[in-house]
């Protein structure tokens, strides 16, 4: 099917990456363009959010780009406001900004669990904040918040802050969901599981020397009842299904991508 987004505005948070290849941001991005929506393509690093819409416009698509910390409420009202002047309005708000912080209470630092409670959850109110009356003086909308399955179980790593900022953006989305149920706004969690991304790899880089990182990836791979981790295009196709019209029934829902892991009793 083409054109699954026609006519509607994406605003897009995280829509950069970190490294060359395809993060989930900017896959989400350029696939909702690829469909036919307009994008307001927002990420804290201006030359990767550059990039983004440089593809989309290459492909002839449309996109602004717009440069913010969606764990400020000022510029998560700016970025808002630049799409209304851009473009009118916005159908689908796709929160994809995320940390990872390494460690349990004991050894993450309480500076370490503030901020990833800002980037990962308090970015995901403020958007929700901003955004949220818009949609409902347009008389509907589509909110995608992207979680993790470590929101429901444990990888084999102490990701204390990260799995606690992860659940609680499924009880904020289920929440939001159910008040904004009868004004045709919806929001669902798409929770991945291991995918592979400039993130991932460079996470890895930070840990171990050049040479064992093929290694790690063989070692992630085996993790996946499916043999492979998925990739940034396997977030992004279960984000276009949320943000259509084929979703229009689907809200409060939490979609597991990832190969099967979270099904499997295997465990890091």
């Amino acid at each position: 099917m083409a054109d699954r987004l026609k006519d509607k505005v994406a605003m897009v948070t995280g829509a950069g990456s970190i490294g060359p290849g395809w993060g989930n941001g900017k896959a989400v991005a350029t696939l909702f363009a690829r469909e036919g929506a307009k994008i307001l393509a927002v990420d804290i690093n201006a030359e990767a959010v550059a990039e983004t819409q440089s593809i989309i416009e290459g492909e002839g698509g449309t996109c602004v780009s717009f440069v913010a910390d969606v764990s400020q409420s000022d510029q998560v009202e700016a970025a808002t406001t630049a799409c209304l002047e851009a473009f009118g309005r916005i159908d689908v708000l796709h929160n994809n900004v995320g940390i990872v912080v390494n460690g349990g209470p004991v050894e993450t630092s309480q500076e370490d669990w503030e901020r990833g409670a800002s980037v990962n959850l308090t970015s995901v109110f403020l958007t929700c904040k901003h955004v949220l009356p818009l949609m409902e003086k347009q008389s509907g909308g589509s909110i995608i918040n992207v979680s993790s399955i470590a929101a429901t179980r444990w990888l084999g790593v102490p990701y204390t802050s990260y799995a606690a900022t992860k659940a609680a953006m499924l009880g904020v989305s289920q929440n939001i969901a159910m008040q904004y149920a009868g004004k045709n706004i919806r929001c669902n969690c798409i929770l991945p599981g291991i995918i592979d991304t400039p993130l991932i790899r460079n996470m890895l880089a930070e840990v171990y020397p050049p040479e064992e990182i093929p290694e790690r990836i063989k070692y992630r791979d085996s993790q996946i009842p499916m043999g492979h981790m998925g990739d940034a295009w396997d977030v992004a196709y279960a984000a276009l299904y949320l943000a259509s019209d084929e979703a229009k029934y689907v809200t409060g829902a939490q979609l597991v991508v990832d190969g099967g892991m979270s099904t499997s009793v295997i465990a890091g």
